[in-house]
């Protein structure tokens, strides 16, 4: 099935989903994912050649199962007509506005999360009352066939559907008019996604990662920042659009950082995906190795996206804030050991999807904070209520009552109602 059969196949569904529905369907989707937990942990594995099984069961399908349940808890309170209070000259009248599903969502899933970052957002435009069509990553296969069959069975093809295929695919994927379209992956090609989105004037969610900085300012306690940084980076083999890229050391000597990283110790527990691996043992060879297969490299004028992680010392907190403003914004910021002024400081003048104090990615897994970035790192938000929000369109409502002061102005107007005008204008 082409992307675009996928589109008209449900565009054909009229019958809208009812809350009920949407939530008989979130816990489907949920059961789903434990009862084939096991599967998922052996095709994610077999994809990458060596995938963490705790790794696969936290990130792709507990927090799954986490946003459908929450979702499915907080649907009621979420889609609640919203009173808006009508100005004094149109009274009587009621006005509200309510949350209506956008139609048919598109989604473009990345590798690195293959199942968290393609169900997550689905379960929550599903919980908004849309239906939606799946394009897995080709660089996942067999967790790619899982999927089509998971969705499958938890929803059934009058709600979603799962369109697989190579990069070809994708570009005709993108190109669909979709009532919305989430694409997570790198900048480059979110550009490309946005230029096909804007034939239709389809609106996105765009998560496109960023070299996302971690500063470590003189308050920190070394040991404590470069433990936490590395078992950051540790998670997927640094494969996490919100792993730390580069560290800024403001007030600490690189050659401390480095004893502290090699103290550490963090294991690498995941592989680097087959298609990386040439690339990411090119970039660690330029660096030091760590115990445990992570490595400090030079700074990169890329993201890394891998076991590697960029150290830099800089001069101060000026010179760190400079260095965040002079890039794209990311899609997370860290500090470690910052005083409350320093983290006022770095918050009103550096932009990031996320700023997080004294630990890395955790800020992921917390299903009511909105998640997503800003500038070069992408727009839009998912996770939780926003998710809901994102994916609905919020439709005015007004019942207008009998009489108004408004209606003085009707036409046609008697002598006088221009002075009144300016009057009012007064």
């Amino acid at each position: 099935m082409t992307p675009a059969e996928a589109l008209a196949a449900l565009r054909a569904e009229t019958a809208p989903l009812s809350l009920a529905r949407r939530r008989a369907l979130l816990a489907a989707l949920a059961a789903a994912l434990l009862r084939r937990a096991p599967e998922i942990v052996r095709a994610i594995d077999a994809d990458y050649g060596g995938r963490s099984e705790v790794e696969t069961l936290l990130a792709d399908v507990l927090l799954v199962v986490q946003a459908a349940r929450r979702a499915r808890r907080w649907l009621w309170w979420w889609s609640r007509p919203r009173l808006v209070l009508a100005p004094l000259p149109f009274q009587p009248a009621l006005a509200w506005v309510e949350p209506v599903p956008k139609g048919v969502v598109g989604i473009l899933a990345p590798w690195n999360y293959p199942v968290q970052l393609g169900l997550w957002p689905l379960a929550e435009a599903l919980a908004a009352g849309n239906r939606v069509v799946l394009k897995p990553s080709e660089h996942t296969p067999r967790t790619a066939t899982l999927l089509a069959e998971l969705v499958a069975e938890a929803l059934g093809p009058a709600v979603a559907r799962v369109v697989p295929g190579d990069g070809a695919v994708a570009a005709d994927f993108a190109a669909q008019p979709w009532d919305h379209l989430v694409f997570t992956g790198g900048t480059a090609t979110g550009r490309a996604v946005m230029r096909a989105a804007a034939e239709h004037l389809t609106p996105l969610t765009l998560e496109l990662g960023g070299q996302c900085p971690a500063l470590v300012l003189p308050g920190a306690d070394l040991a404590r920042a470069a433990r936490a940084i590395l078992a950051g980076k540790a998670v997927n083999a640094g494969q996490t659009c919100v792993a730390p890229d580069t560290v800024l050391l403001v007030g600490h000597r690189a050659e401390d950082f480095a004893a502290a990283c090699r103290a550490a110790a963090i294991p690498v527990e995941s592989a680097v995906l087959p298609r990386h691996r040439a690339r990411q043992a090119a970039l660690a060879t330029t660096g030091e190795a760590l115990p445990g297969g992570l490595a400090l490299v030079p700074e990169q004028p890329e993201e890394i996206f891998g076991p590697s992680l960029a150290v830099r010392a800089v001069a101060d907190l000026e010179a760190a804030i400079a260095w965040v403003r002079a890039r794209p914004a990311p899609l997370a910021l860290y500090l470690f050991g910052a005083a409350r002024a320093e983290a006022a400081a770095v918050a009103a003048r550096c932009r990031a999807g996320a700023i997080v104090e004294e630990r890395c990615l955790e800020h992921v897994a917390f299903p009511a904070l909105p998640f997503g970035g800003v500038g070069g790192s992408g727009f839009g938000r998912y996770h939780g209520r926003a998710g809901f929000e994102g994916f609905s369109d919020w439709r005015a409502r007004v019942r207008h009552g009998p009489f108004s002061l408004s209606r003085l102005f009707d036409a046609p107007r008697p002598p006088g109602r221009a002075a009144l005008a300016r009057r009012l204008l007064r």
